[in-house]
């Protein structure tokens, strides 16, 4: 399988010209046409849009699996797909809603290349249970893709909390990403990899390389570990 994971945050031109470079190198000179599912923000036509004007689309083509009449065989005419961002309840409610998880998984379990973003990446893992999102709807299932045997915190960052106010820092005394990660594990036993925005996970022959930023890589009864980039973190993946 082929699956590329973008943690998000592509605001500065270099992390959009890493995100150029990234999807060039991973999807190839052999796809036009990448297939774009827009389930996670709430308007699909603006979304895929924005997704063009702003120049995340790679310089491919990209459809909207909205514009066609029946989502799977969209799904199954597909030479790539791009899961955006946004909020990962209201994206896994509409793919069960669809009936994409199966045939997700088929596809690309028998090669079509997948790239997802935040939300995309969410449901690329076993569940989308490593959300940072507010559950706005209630989805039938967490269940998601599970292209990967590991889940995602995407738009991670290590640490306490700083607000500013005004001109003035003020420490936030919620819970950190590590507390919420460590929560996961009292229940879950599957490795959480918190993705730094800007960087990206590549999955493909078997191997899992970090690329563009920075990870700190959970594992149950395990120290956390701090992945830099160009790590091959197929082999701690597994303990």
């Amino acid at each position: 399988m082929r699956v590329l994971l973008g943690s998000g945050g592509f605001r500065s031109e270099q992390r959009r010209e890493n995100l150029r470079d990234e999807m060039q190198d991973f999807f190839g000179p052999s796809v036009s046409t990448i297939l774009f599912i827009p389930y996670a923000l709430h308007d699909y036509d603006a979304y895929l849009a924005a997704m063009k004007q702003n120049g995340f689309d790679g310089g491919y083509e990209l459809v909207g699996i909205h514009e066609f009449p029946n989502a799977k065989k969209a799904l199954e005419q597909a030479e790539a797909v791009y899961v955006g961002g946004g909020n990962s309840f209201r994206l896994i409610d509409t793919i069960h809603t669809e009936g994409l998880i199966e045939p997700m998984r088929d596809l690309v379990k028998a090669g079509l290349p997948y790239m997802g973003v935040s939300a995309g990446t969410n449901v690329a893992c076993p569940s989308m249970m490593t959300t940072n999102d507010m559950p706005i709807v209630f989805p039938p299932s967490f269940e998601s893709f599970g292209l990967v045997p590991y889940q995602v915190n995407a738009h991670y960052y290590g640490g306490q909390i700083w607000v500013k106010h005004g001109e003035e820092f003020v420490e936030h005394f919620g819970e950190t990403r590590q507390d919420r990660i460590r929560e996961f594990h009292e229940m879950n036993a599957l490795p959480v990899v918190g993705l730094e925005e800007g960087a990206f996970l590549r999955n493909e022959n078997g191997r899992v390389l970090l690329k563009h930023g920075s990870a700190t890589l959970f594992r149950v009864g395990l120290d956390e570990k701090v992945l830099d980039s160009g790590f091959d973190i197929t082999a701690a993946l597994k303990g």
